[in-house]
């Protein structure tokens, strides 16, 4: 008899994750190395948020509460949705858990049984496809190209979906491209969904505040009401609200699947931390000054990454929509040979030896379901970027 489980072998440990912790471990033998893998904001949680956790505890605010989230967090949640996306939803139809991932998984859990297949577009956030084995279902990429902008097409999504089809997971902008859909774009995709009524939506709009230029953030509950009844929409503080170690997700949708979430809930963590969620209420009642300002910085940011790793040789790098990640295309240093020896066979060898040859460390396209390929996260400072796509540009000058 086995000791773990048969489902450890249909998954596997996040791709993202093993790159940053790969970037420490030769930072700590005295490496010079920049880390551009790990998806997080460099500055720290605003003083107001760090100030309301702190009254929290000094309140008491330490005990358990109830598993799905605190009320007040609840109605402003509620409140949020209303107020920025234009939907309407009641403290029952809300959920909250620790982190944006465990939303995601729960509904999963709950959802899913075998044969259910996850329509995931691709590339996609590494942790999708693997959450939908976990819960026992199975995942159905779909590429999307750099042809297309990395956006999915109406036509694709009709052509993927079958009887068995039960959740579309969408995510706008993107991890890893930053690809954001336009209010049209996004319409064309809800009217395929329309007529597949057994088709349930899964919104990931965790990078919904940042957007760049001209663009506007839509959701598609928002765009099509039809779709009101069966769409999970999906967000959190992590990112937005530079609070990713606090751990807070939620989610609204249908009261049926709400409860069912709960029940998952109730019977693996229990409720998020009682301090996290005084804190996340501040983040969403409080002051919203910053996010502009956090925006206007990963624009610049944005436009410095893009402009100097289009100036690499054998690099195409499209301008995202939002997010703070690029995807550049390498298709054209596939099969060179690196300065120091190493054959450039796929994404990932090439990955590997710009780590090992130029100390800087980025996430191989594979990992996200689309190469030749690899992400950039900018979210670090302007002087390490441009050091680090400087890097890159030697690295590639040197391919032959």
């Amino acid at each position: 008899m086995a000791f773990l489980s048969d489902t450890l072998a249909r998954v596997k440990p996040s791709q993202t994750i093993a790159v940053t912790n790969k970037a420490r471990e030769l930072a700590a033998t005295g490496r010079d190395v920049i880390g551009l893998g790990a998806g997080e904001p460099d500055f720290d949680t605003p003083q107001n948020i760090k100030d309301a956790a702190k009254r929290a505890i000094d309140e008491g605010k330490t005990k358990y509460t109830a598993v799905d989230g605190i009320p007040e967090l609840k109605k402003a949640i509620c409140a949020k949705f209303k107020r920025e996306n234009g939907l309407d939803y009641t403290p029952a139809q809300v959920s909250v858990a620790t982190g944006g991932k465990q939303i995601l998984y729960n509904a999963l859990m709950a959802t899913l049984n075998p044969g259910d297949e996850v329509i995931i577009p691709a590339p996609y956030w590494v942790s999708y496809p693997d959450m939908v084995l976990l819960a026992g279902g199975t995942p159905v990429p779909v590429a999307a190209g750099i042809e297309t902008g990395f956006k999915l097409t109406p036509a694709q999504l009709e052509a993927a979906i079958t009887p068995k089809t039960k959740w579309f997971i969408f995510n706008s902008p993107s991890n890893p491209t930053g690809a954001g859909y336009t209010r049209d774009e996004l319409k064309a995709l809800t009217d395929v969904l329309m007529r597949h009524p057994q088709v349930w939506i899964m919104s990931d709009d965790m990078y919904e505040h940042l957007v760049f230029d001209d663009f506007e953030f839509t959701s598609p509950a928002q765009v099509e009401p039809g779709l009101y009844d069966r769409t999970l929409t999906c967000n959190g503080v992590s990112k937005a609200y530079a609070m990713t170690g606090w751990r807070i997700g939620y989610c609204a949708g249908p009261v049926e699947l709400i409860k069912a979430m709960g029940t998952i809930q109730s019977q693996s963590t229990s409720n998020p931390c009682s301090v996290s969620q005084y804190a996340a209420l501040e983040g969403l009642t409080g002051p919203q000054d910053f996010l502009a300002t956090n925006r206007a910085l990963f624009q610049r940011r944005r436009d410095l990454v893009v402009g100097m790793l289009n100036e690499a040789k054998g690099i195409v790098c499209p301008k995202p929509e939002g997010a703070f990640y690029v995807y550049p295309d390498i298709s054209a240093c596939i099969g060179k040979t690196s300065a120091g020896g190493a054959v450039i066979g796929d994404d990932e060898a090439f990955a590997t030896a710009l780590l090992e040859e130029t100390g800087v460390a980025v996430v191989f396209g594979a990992a996200f379901g689309l190469s030749p390929n690899f992400r950039i996260s900018y979210a670090t400072s302007d002087e390490q970027l441009r050091e680090a796509c400087a890097r890159i540009q030697g690295f590639c000058a040197g391919l032959s």
